[in-house]
């Protein structure tokens, strides 16, 4: 077995202890296990502490058998946009609450980033602004909220958003990127009537990550996949970690996240409302990821774009409908009306 050795210095006169081991009862074959290159860093040499482990960090990670993390540091410059460099200005948000349902809670903190993103390379450039604030819900923080966030009453109490500045900087926007936008986008609109002629995007349900190849789309596992580590569920945090997380690609040669969310934005999204489907393809609808309504009583799907809204139709036929002539719910949302409360356009489809 190889030695993983931190260079750490064993007192004058130390003696390991005799430790029996016990030996296994049986011994199978198995293929033979290369030893790892040993690896070794000296604590006690000249330095900051703070450089000393760097360099043990660096030492690890170029190890294959570490991956080693390191907390988030938030950028708040960007390199300069090159001359003549066409940009798009794009909006971080996210938001914390004192619960889940938007009739009945309120806003208690809101973090936004503002950058200017080059539309050809698909990175930040410039500064970032940044705004930040907790606003007072008039009523107790539930202590659940309190566990997951850290913001009690206490903490909020007499506080207010900034509106003016809120408003100014959402008026400069050209997008508004969050998380899960479903849940922030009804909220804030809610709050600030500026946010309801805006483009809106969701970084969460607007990109494929599983056919990028991660095993989450949660933004702390994002996060943990780039390399870094941050102490979730506090607005301004969550935000820079987001922005980081969608200023890389994900794929060999891939757009950035940001460029992938800019490029959708530009595209109506379809719901699908699958008018009814026979009872017994219910398994190949959900297999497929449509969700059932119980309310409507209808399995929908959401589709990224008209083309494949158009296969989607001739799946149906084939698969659901077993070729008989049906007809199908079909409701437009483009960037301004997708993530919040209000319903796109509804029509018809034949298949």
């Amino acid at each position: 077995m190889s030695q993983l050795s931190f260079g750490f210095e064993v007192p004058e006169g130390h003696v390991e202890p005799d430790v029996p081991r016990k030996r296994p009862a049986s011994r199978r074959k198995s293929a033979p296990v290369q030893a790892a290159t040993q690896l070794t860093v000296q604590v006690n040499q000249p330095g900051s502490g703070h450089d000393t482990l760097a360099k043990m960090a660096d030492t690890l990670a170029a190890h294959p058998d570490f991956k080693v993390l390191r907390r988030l540091v938030p950028c708040l410059e960007y390199p300069t946009p090159e001359p003549g460099a066409l940009t798009q200005r794009v909006l971080i948000l996210d938001t914390e609450t004192t619960g889940l349902d938007v009739r009945a809670e309120q806003i208690i903190e809101l973090a936004m980033l503002a950058v200017d993103v080059d539309l050809r390379t698909g990175l930040p450039v410039g500064p970032v602004e940044v705004y930040e604030d907790f606003e007072d819900p008039g009523k107790p923080i539930p202590p659940s909220i309190v566990q997951i966030t850290g913001i009690d009453s206490d903490m909020v109490q007499g506080h207010r958003l900034r509106d003016a500045v809120v408003n100014d900087m959402v008026a400069r926007a050209d997008l508004i990127v969050a998380h899960n936008a479903g849940f922030d986008r009804p909220f804030v609109e809610a709050r600030l009537p500026v946010f309801v002629a805006k483009s809106w995007a969701c970084s969460f349900a607007g990109i494929d990550w599983k056919a990028l190849g991660t095993g989450s789309a949660k933004l702390e596992f994002l996060a943990h996949e780039s390399g870094w580590f941050y102490d979730a569920h506090r607005a301004q945090v969550d935000c820079h970690a987001l922005l980081q997380v969608l200023s890389r690609s994900w794929s060999d040669q891939g757009p950035t996240g940001l460029a992938t969310l800019m490029a959708a934005a530009q595209h109506t999204r379809y719901k699908l409302r699958a008018v009814a489907a026979p009872f017994e393809s219910k398994d190949k609808l959900k297999a497929r990821g449509y969700r059932w309504d119980a309310e409507g009583r209808v399995w929908s799907t959401t589709l990224p774009h008209a083309e494949a809204l158009q296969a989607e139709g001739a799946w149906l036929k084939a698969q659901v409908y077993g070729q008989r002539t049906a007809h199908v719910l079909i409701e437009a949302l483009n960037s301004q009306v997708q993530y919040s409360s209000r319903a796109g356009v509804v029509s018809e489809m034949a298949l």
